[in-house]
């Protein structure tokens, strides 16, 4: 059995058929009273909306005049657009609907009669634009999931039980816990309505960090052909691919050493997205940098390229924070043409990240000491060996299910 009520285009018009479930000699003697019909509190119609007269005394075949629907003229076409006569829908606001949306009843009238647009119309809109490319209309997509969720009558009941028992636990012990119970009842709604946003993209995002990994594996498997800068330049390229955050690069990036009072230079500024700054060391991955081989009194020792690098970090940060505010405006000021507008940098206890070295070939020892001296350096910067970095790229790839 059909709905009781549907819509059809006739000509320039859009017609509500509505189908009782007895005959319609009762909405004829409302009409003949002079009352109107009113359906699912929402459609007001009078004998005027009626495009065919089906009065009983027009049919002598019982069963044709049963089974045939009564039309009421809701809407009429202007341009693109069926505009909804307010007498039907009398909501005190213009109500325009394209006339290619998908049109059911549904879009008007929600659980307990209520009109969704009576309820639009208490926030008080100019008109009201569905589907199309006016200015102000709400896209068909967004209307249909503003219907879906839209209260329902026990979602209404659970909030009402939520609010009487805020106030009745105050003064007295109960045995439900209702506002639980309807946190617990919008959660499980919320959960439903979830849109995978990572799948829409995870072919893309997979077949990106594959090109990285594969990149990376093929860069150190022939490093010796890479220049210094190049190098650099190929793998600052990965960091910021998995590091999103940052939006800017800048080579030889001006510092103020307040303390001899002369300008350095930091070999690679990062900026992220709200303007604040890191330094980032990246060194090529020759072996024997990181910990030493012999164990100095049963440890393995950082190696001078190492605990060099860290320093040099540690001053560039020392300079970052000593600038202060001049650096900040110095720094807005310089690189103002290639950041967005109205963008601030600034300087607020900077981080480094050193990459450097393999620790492939590193004993069990070299690792656990290595893991030492990075946990002591944590607090200054993140120290990531290429073999890490390499890692973080697999594990990325086994989070898309691809195997890396």
């Amino acid at each position: 059995m059909g709905p009781a009520i549907e819509f059809e285009q006739q000509g320039f018009e859009l017609l509500l058929r509505y189908s009782p479930r007895d005959d319609d000699s009762w909405v004829h003697d409302r009409f003949v009273r002079g009352d109107e019909l009113v359906i699912k509190r929402t459609f007001h119609l009078r004998k005027e909306h009626l495009v065919t007269d089906h009065s009983p005394d027009t049919y002598d075949n019982d069963q044709f005049y049963e089974s045939e629907p009564l039309r009421f003229r809701v809407a009429t076409l202007e341009g693109e657009y069926f505009s909804f006569d307010p007498k039907v829908l009398p909501i005190g606001y213009p109500l325009l609907i394209h006339h290619q949306a998908p049109i059911t009843w549904k879009w008007f009238t929600a659980e307990q009669r209520t009109s969704i647009f009576g309820v639009m119309a208490e926030i008080r809109p100019t008109r009201i634009v569905i589907g199309g490319d006016e200015p102000d209309a709400i896209p068909i997509t967004e209307f249909e999931r503003l219907i879906a969720n839209f209260p329902t009558s026990h979602e209404l009941r659970r909030y009402v039980l939520a609010r009487l028992s805020a106030v009745v636990r105050e003064y007295s012990d109960t045995q439900v816990d209702a506002e639980r119970l309807f946190q617990n009842y919008v959660n499980k709604r919320l959960n439903k309505r979830t849109q995978d946003i990572l799948g829409l993209f995870r072919e893309e995002e997979e077949r990106k960090y594959r090109y990285l990994f594969e990149r990376l594996s093929n860069m150190l498997a022939n490093e010796d052909s890479y220049p210094e800068s190049a190098w650099q330049a190929e793998i600052l390229q990965i960091v910021l691919l998995l590091n999103p955050k940052y939006i800017k690069a800048v080579a030889h990036a001006p510092v103020r050493d307040t303390v001899r009072g002369v300008n350095r230079e930091i070999d690679i500024l990062l900026i992220d997205a709200s303007g604040n700054v890191d330094v980032i060391e990246i060194k090529k991955p020759f072996d024997k940098c990181i910990v030493t081989e012999g164990q100095y009194r049963d440890n393995h020792i950082p190696l001078r390229e190492l605990s060099g690098t860290v320093m040099q970090i540690e001053k560039y940060l020392y300079y970052l924070n000593r600038w202060g505010a001049d650096g900040e405006a110095e720094l807005t000021r310089k690189y103002k043409s290639e950041l967005p507008e109205g963008f601030s940098i600034k300087i607020t206890n900077p981080a480094g990240i050193i990459i450097m070295g393999r620790d492939n070939n590193l004993s069990n020892a070299q690792r656990r000491d290595f893991e030492v001296v990075k946990r002591k350096y944590k607090n200054i910067a993140d120290i990531v060996t290429y073999d890490d970095l390499l890692c973080r790229l697999g594990f990325v790839l086994k989070h898309f299910g691809a195997d890396a």
